[in-house]
């Protein structure tokens, strides 16, 4: 494996750095981002308003960084899921979601996953390591819709805020006019809230948020996410009622069914109690199950009671139609386990 560093990932004031190093003139960062984030080059040699020696000089310590899926698999309703390599002989899985006019990618943010999450089955992975600002821009520079991408989801492998820092370099690439110059109503974060980086990203960035709740009874959210027992969903409740959610950035909650456990009306009422008066939106994900874990799918009739209930009450709500479940590409289903074995 090659011991140059990747270009693809760093921000202009790191770009700034290697033109200093490689004795380029400074304005030389801004044309090296040009070509990486928006030409979407591959390799220096491309870089042609760059001179032969400067490009030398760049290649010899530097490459783009970008590496090709190892595989791909496509679903019977059009889902995609690319496989990447990662550091240490590990592997990632992105999702590609086609729907009309969008093509929408779920990227992950870590090997596995720390968090333990009952029904999660990379969480059932354990935890090997965090991916670089380069490793995840990868994922969304190299897959074959790269240039038609819509919007891309913090959904896939991993926790996005217990990888902060590379998840704020890799939000700061995509919205900064030197970069992709994306609008952050494209972008939307997922976290089971790690609430002293929540409350960082919320200052940081205007990228929406997706909050992994589940269940809105306490002790029954400790059953199924450890994250409840060092920080609790009503602590993250209480932060995010700090924060102005009627003008960009849209706020919603995940809540997936479990038959008999989390889909009653009277669970129902737990969540609009704790939701009450916050401006945002609880879609409803239908349970994948997973081996070894002794939770069930609700019925379509109960989550649509369940939906109808919320809707009724004020809380706003859809059932999120599955994607991919026949190449283990929907909710809760990524793992790169096998692989790595």
């Amino acid at each position: 494996m090659s011991d140059k560093r990747h270009l693809l990932g760093m921000t202009l004031d790191e770009l700034r750095q290697v033109a200093e190093e490689c004795r380029l003139p400074k304005f030389a960062a801004k044309q090296v981002a040009d070509w990486i984030y928006k030409k979407r080059v591959v390799s220096i040699d491309e870089m042609t308003n760059i001179s032969v020696a400067n490009r030398t000089s760049l290649s010899e310590r530097f490459d783009v960084g970008r590496v090709p899926a190892v595989e791909c698999q496509t679903s019977t309703d059009g889902t995609v899921k690319y496989l990447f390599s990662a550091e240490k002989d590990n592997f990632i899985e992105s999702v590609m979601i086609p729907d009309d006019e969008r093509k929408t990618l779920c990227v992950s943010s870590q090997v596995g996953c720390k968090l333990g999450c009952l029904f999660c089955m990379t969480g059932r992975q354990g935890f090997s390591g965090n991916l670089t600002s380069n490793e995840i821009l990868n994922q969304i520079y190299s897959v074959s819709e790269a240039e038609d991408l819509t919007n891309v989801v913090f959904m896939g492998m991993g926790e996005p805020l217990d990888n902060y820092a590379e998840v704020k370099k890799t939000l700061e690439i995509m919205t900064s006019d030197y970069g992709m110059a994306w609008s952050p109503k494209r972008i939307t974060v997922s976290t089971t809230g790690v609430l002293p980086k929540l409350k960082l990203f919320l200052e940081e960035s205007n990228a929406h948020l997706a909050v992994s709740i589940h269940s809105a009874d306490v002790a029954q959210r400790k059953t199924i996410m450890p994250i409840e027992k060092a920080y609790s969903i009503t602590e993250v409740v209480s932060l995010l009622r700090q924060y102005d959610w009627s003008k960009q950035r849209r706020l919603s909650f995940e809540y997936i069914m479990f038959d008999g456990f989390n889909d009653s009306v009277e669970y129902a009422q737990k969540l609009i109690s704790t939701l009450r008066g916050l401006p945002c939106r609880v879609n409803l994900i239908r349970f994948h199950a997973i081996p070894d874990v002794d939770l069930h799918t609700s019925s379509k009739e109960r989550m649509e009671t369940f939906r109808d209930y919320l809707n009724s009450k004020g809380v706003t709500s859809t059932i999120r139609t599955s994607r991919g479940e026949d190449i283990f590409a929907a909710c809760g289903m990524l793992s790169t386990l096998k692989k790595e074995g």
